[in-house]
């Protein structure tokens, strides 16, 4: 028999990790970024405070994100993190074995699978559990999977981007690119560096887009921000001005592919589902969803509503939250590991 709190859900993101507890909610939202001592190879920092270390450390310490297009790129610096997350999420509580049940993109491999139980367990889970991001952020946008009615989900994080009709407490068709936030950000630098000559830090990249980032220019026509970088002909520091229809440009290539990922799975949905989908629409979840005009160009594209959670952000972490307390609803392999 477990107490409240005793169940942790973690969305162990690309970009950031948040935790939910049990009767509590989601507790803690940071970014996947760990600083560390290269000599020494010690943790200096985690979450934003190494996040603020990004592009501006020393040669002796080194800030990492762990994870990268949604699987672990570095285990034991994702094992170091989690357990620095799990004993903060806790509190008094840090001697604990928690049951936990981690989100994990739906095109993974087995051994990507494994990889993430393994850092759980090693982090101090007592049995560690998976589930798609799909059907988490389904649950946590509060949609019953569990009836025999299609439900799709689009979810966009900061690696990959996680599309999938489901049903019956499952996932009837899915499909996942490793496209997200990151690749927004990415995209913005290069076309700064190619069109104005000048080097951005992807830090910077990330405020271009949240200040002016549209998959829907004509919506918001005439905006502009300033970005500070390096002009790559003086070297000298420069300040130039972007606007929204250069952010669109910018950041076409992965809107296409998300818009994409998305058709296809529209397109290999059974009839008898689809049906369903007209009816209810398109959930758009993540980070991702938040990106301006996104859920207009996807409903233009594709013909149907979209709609976003309250939260969008969050759906995934409360998802596995709900799903650690009915997990026999949830049909993904859970055999735990403990």
């Amino acid at each position: 028999m477990f107490k409240m709190g005793e169940d942790i859900g973690i969305d162990l993101g690309t970009a950031s990790v948040l935790v939910y507890i049990k009767g509590q909610g989601v507790v803690l939202q940071e970014p996947s970024v760990v600083a560390i001592d290269s000599a020494t190879e010690k943790v200096l920092a985690v979450g934003e405070e190494a996040r603020q270390m990004l592009g501006r450390t020393p040669g002796n310490i080194i800030a990492i994100r762990p994870l990268r297009e949604g699987v672990i790129a570095d285990y034991d610096i994702t094992e170091k993190m989690l357990k620095y997350f799990i004993k903060k999420a806790l509190g008094t509580k840090k001697f604990f074995k928690p049951r936990i049940m981690i989100c994990i993109p739906s095109g993974v491999t087995g051994v990507e699978e494994r990889a993430v139980k393994q850092a759980a367990l090693s982090a101090g889970a007592k049995q560690a559990y998976l589930i798609e991001e799909p059907v988490a952020a389904a649950l946590g946008a509060g949609v019953d999977i569990s009836q025999p009615s299609g439900s799709m989900v689009v979810d966009i994080g900061g690696g990959t981007t996680d599309v999938a009709v489901l049903s019956l407490g499952g996932v009837v068709y899915s499909n996942s690119v490793r496209i997200g936030g990151d690749k927004f950000d990415e995209s913005i630098v290069r076309y700064v560096r190619r069109k104005h000559n000048v080097l951005i830090g992807e830090r910077s990249a990330e405020d271009v887009k949240i200040a002016i980032g549209s998959a829907y220019p004509s919506l918001r026509p005439g905006e502009t921000f300033e970005v500070r970088g390096r002009d790559l002909v003086t070297g000298l520091p420069r300040i130039i001005t972007l606007t929204i229809e250069e952010v669109n440009e910018s950041i076409a290539e992965p809107l296409d592919a998300i818009v994409a990922v998305t058709k296809d799975v529209l397109e290999k949905t059974p009839p008898e589902l689809a049906g369903d989908i007209i009816n209810k629409g398109i959930i758009l979840t993540g980070g991702g969803a938040l990106l301006h005009g996104l859920d207009s160009l996807i409903s233009e594209k594709t013909g149907l509503h979209v709609y976003i959670p309250e939260d969008a952000i969050s759906c995934v972490a409360i998802g596995t939250g709900f799903a650690l307390e009915n997990i026999e609803k949830i049909t993904y392999n859970n055999k735990p590991q403990v």
